[in-house]
């Protein structure tokens, strides 16, 4: 029997596992049932509660996943799989850097253990450490040769590098052995290379029907589906797959986007009028990129990454983690102690952002960092960070939204499910960036996608003058840049200018649902 088990009676195990399937699968609400037995009877089992932290987690609880899983740790302090279920929970809340803490003594604990070793590779991965994940990840592969996740995400790591027929091949390898592979599907898809065949459509829809494919298979393969019947010209049964795919994702993890709306205005109120922010004029060295999911901003990055004097740092998660830190310091959550900031804490929290990303100015004196939803915190950034440039990227707000429908992001966009929580979150980020562009107009600048296509140089001049970097050519000629990208449009920045994204129109009345959600007109062929 599982030495974790011990203590529980005959009957309640076989709930605990049950519950354990059915949370590996994604089954929310199975997981949820079998696991209401257990903890009827032993609410204070230690296996009992890591299962309930990791219902607690796929409801987008996380406070409450880390506060049960922390009381489970407390009773097995020596258990490698009890430290990698906190790193997981921890990553999944955002806080990276100690869910690689959490790994490591996992990992060292029992070096064997591969689910260890590969929650390492997608915490460096999310961090931004890609040498480190590539050893986690064929430290993985090196321990189960058939673990599809670690391969995918090395196929990934290939793509951003640029290496796509080595990639693709890859995601071919792992399909061929498990052909409900999600995340290997919506890998191919995600290259943006090559259309997928007739027979590619059959296998996708074959796999859907297993009895076997889990949720998180469904999900992707779905994604992947709409984007091969999309690519066919079959638009009413592309958007049919992309409700399918995106139900799914909604049923295991709500949006609650009056709270979220709630928050926002809350975080906007608090820094209105500014605070006495830092003396010093620290972050000339930053320029944040902020902006939706979809909306231009991996091309921002790209055109200033390749100017001498810029990294391109990518989606760093240092900003909030510098504010959670400071929450946990002062014991209230963001923004309730802003009022209690001194220009002398304010400072200390800039040196702390700047501190944590020195590595990224090594090579070059200005860095990129490119978190989407720091548009949040623009508040904070220019009380901790002064001097620091905001660029905020916006595109047509029916194809941000729509483009975000059909992409597969991680679940702190749970937002992108539904065309009604789509809108809701555009608005809270229309209102929140006009508040603050006007607020600081020297500060922050509004980049947008459709000026940049209709006027290319006057805009990235434009662009490099707010920057207070002086003009080069190779701005113009940023698709001739090979550095590592790592993003959802990794493919596409390494190619000239297009203007053939727009998708919406394609959908015609299709689509009216989500234009009316968004206070737009029907569609007019």
């Amino acid at each position: 029997m599982n030495p974790r088990l011990h203590g529980l009676s005959p009957v309640v195990i076989q709930h605990v596992l049950a519950a354990g399937q059915a949370l590996d699968g994604g089954h929310l609400d199975e997981a949820d049932r079998q696991l209401s037995h257990a903890l009827a009877a032993y609410p204070d089992h230690p296996e009992v509660l890591r299962l309930l932290a990791g219902i607690h987690n796929l409801r987008g609880q996380h406070l409450d996943a880390l506060r049960v899983m922390r009381r489970a740790l407390a009773q097995r302090p020596q258990d490698p799989l009890y430290h990698n279920t906190l790193g997981s929970l921890l990553g999944a809340a955002g806080d990276y850097e100690l869910a690689i803490d959490a790994l490591r003594v996992a990992c060292k604990l029992q070096p064997g253990l591969a689910i260890a070793w590969f929650n390492l590779g997608v915490m460096l991965t999310k961090s931004v450490r890609n040498d480190e994940a590539v050893e986690a990840l064929q430290r993985t592969v090196s321990l189960a040769p058939d673990h599809i996740a670690a391969r995918a995400l090395l196929a990934d790591i290939l793509r951003t590098r640029g290496q796509l027929e080595e990639a693709a091949a890859e995601y071919r390898q792992l399909i061929a052995q498990q052909p409900a592979a999600g995340i290997a599907w919506w890998g191919l898809a995600d290259l943006r290379t090559q259309r997928f065949t007739e027979e590619d459509i059959k296998r996708m829809r074959a796999a859907l029907q297993l009895p076997a494919t889990n949720d998180n298979d469904r999900i992707t393969i779905g994604f992947a589906l709409a984007k091969a019947l999309d690519d066919a010209g079959d638009y009413a049964a592309s958007l049919a797959a992309l409700e399918q795919a995106n139900a799914i994702a909604r049923r295991r993890q709500d949006w609650n986007a009056e709270a979220f709306s709630s928050s926002v205005a809350a975080i906007t109120a608090a820094f209105d009028p500014p605070p006495a922010g830092a003396m010093e004029p620290l972050g000339r060295e930053a320029i944040f990129i902020v902006s939706l999911p979809r909306a231009g901003s991996t091309l921002v990055e790209q055109i200033l990454a390749s100017h001498s004097s810029v990294e391109g740092a990518g989606e760093l998660p240092d900003l909030p983690h510098v504010l959670a830190e400071e929450s946990r310091r002062r014991g209230k959550p963001f923004p309730q102690w802003v009022d209690h900031m001194q220009p002398s804490d304010w400072e200390r929290l800039g040196r702390r952002y700047l501190e944590r990303t020195a590595h990224w100015r090594r090579r070059r004196p200005i860095f990129t960092d490119k978190l989407p939803n720091n548009w949040i915190y623009i508040g904070a950034i220019r009380a901790m960070l002064p001097a620091a440039h905001i660029v905020v990227c916006r595109r047509d707000r029916l194809e941000t939204c729509f483009s975000c429908y059909r992409q597969p992001l991680d679940s702190s966009n749970g937002y992108t499910r539904s065309f009604a929580d789509l809108a809701s979150f555009w608005r809270d980020f229309d209102r929140s960036v006009q508040h603050w562009t006007a607020l600081h107009p020297a500060s922050v600048h509004e980049h947008r996608y459709e000026v940049l296509l209709a006027e290319p140089e006057a805009h990235i001049r434009e662009l490099l003058d707010f920057c207070r970097l002086p003009f080069e050519n190779a701005c113009l000629h940023f698709h001739e840049n090979r550095r590592e990208v790592r993003s959802p449009s990794a493919t596409q920045v390494h190619q000239p200018l297009r203007r053939d994204t727009a998708r919406a129109h394609l959908y015609g009345n299709l689509l009216d649902p989500l234009r009316k959600a968004l206070d737009l007109p029907s569609w007019q062929p």
